[in-house]
């Protein structure tokens, strides 16, 4: 499992296995990093629930006809794990070499992780390499083996192998630090609104400290307007991906905001009670496929009362000519925060 270091040569593709869509991004490194090619497939319904695979077989499937569809013979990918099983926390443990520190922090790692520390991948980032205090300040990650194995286990079915395993709210952080430089100051929150979870990290001067899910995503307020209004799937699509705000729509997004509101709210007050130096959310940065819905950034800044933005993966990331071709950058844009993330790392 990797956590930190960009790409700085040949091409990565980056691979985000979503329960509703799977995103592809290619970075190439040969210069500046550049994407160069972009795709995106369906899933079927319920193959992937919560990020639990539940049908392996029809998944891979989906995964080969990506690739097969943007032409990447590749077989070499970085995928990312995330959720529940995850575990992101700032510790700090006695000042000592990186060479030696493995030891001790898997050791403090069991008075923080709440699994087993046996069945667990471990990996760790010191914060403050060159500080001088009698303590340093570790980032720890934690990943159940299990999850782990089962995204090695659907890539070998997909004729493909992970080149790195990330984790989720890191890979966000990639592409948001190289698209968004000035927000590495302060504390700010980058949302990522998938079709089932959304996912709410903070970041205290450019380091992801706190990363929470909320069981909520698109699915939810399509369910919404089909239940409440008797309107199809393609109708109830069309309001959540249109690009206009409409009354049938607003009431959902209010209530969905808010439970999104409150999930922000509570993490800033965890944030807050654990590290003294961490300050309030200064703003907001949305991205998935929520971020496109009407009217969601804008009721969440009224809610929150801070800035609110639709945070954008290509907003100074350089893009080759044809890497959209046949896909509407307004409409894919916004989906691929955590793919091009991904495709950032440059693999050992």
């Amino acid at each position: 499992m990797a956590l930190f270091g960009l790409g700085k040569k040949g091409k990565t593709v980056g691979l985000d296995i979503g329960s509703g869509l799977l995103k592809l991004a290619v970075i190439d490194h040969a210069g500046e990093p550049e994407l160069s090619k972009v795709a995106v497939a369906p899933v079927l319904p319920d193959a992937i629930v919560e990020g639990e695979i539940m049908d392996p077989g029809v998944v891979a499937d989906a995964i080969k006809g990506v690739l097969d569809s943007a032409g990447i013979k590749q077989k070499r990918v970085v995928v990312a794990v995330g959720g529940r099983d995850v575990i992101v926390k700032k510790i700090q443990v006695d000042r000592m070499k990186a060479s030696d520190a493995y030891e001790v922090v898997r050791w403090e790692a069991q008075q923080h992780v709440p699994f087993d520390i046996e069945g667990v991948e471990l990996d760790f980032q010191i914060l403050d390499p060159d500080g001088e205090g009698v303590q340093m300040e570790v980032l720890l990650v934690a990943a159940k083996r299990e999850l782990v194995a089962n995204k090695l286990a659907l890539l070998e079915e997909a004729g493909l192998e992970a080149s790195i395993v990330d984790v989720d709210a890191f890979a966000l952080h990639n592409a948001f630090e190289v698209n968004y430089p000035d927000a590495m100051h302060g504390v700010a929150a980058l949302i990522n609104i998938g079709n089932e979870v959304t996912n709410v990290n903070l970041l205290q001067d450019g380091v992801p400290l706190l990363a929470r899910d909320i069981s909520l995503g698109t699915k939810k307020i399509r369910e919404d307007l089909q239940r409440e209004h008797g309107l199809s799937a393609d109708e109830a699509e069309k309001l959540v991906q249109g690009f206009e705000r409409t009354d049938q729509l607003d009431a959902y997004v209010q209530t969905r905001a808010e439970e999104i509101a409150v999930g922000v709210e509570r993490a800033a007050a965890f944030l807050q009670s654990a590290s003294r130096e961490a300050g309030s959310v200064q703003k907001v940065y949305c991205c998935g496929g929520g971020a496109r819905i009407p009217g969601l950034t804008q009721t969440l800044e009224d809610r929150l009362r801070v800035s609110v933005e639709a945070a954008n993966p290509m907003q100074r990331l350089r893009v080759a000519e044809g890497a959209f071709d046949g896909f509407n950058v307004d409409e894919v844009g916004p989906l691929l925060m955590l793919s091009v993330g991904l495709a950032l790392r440059r693999p050992n």
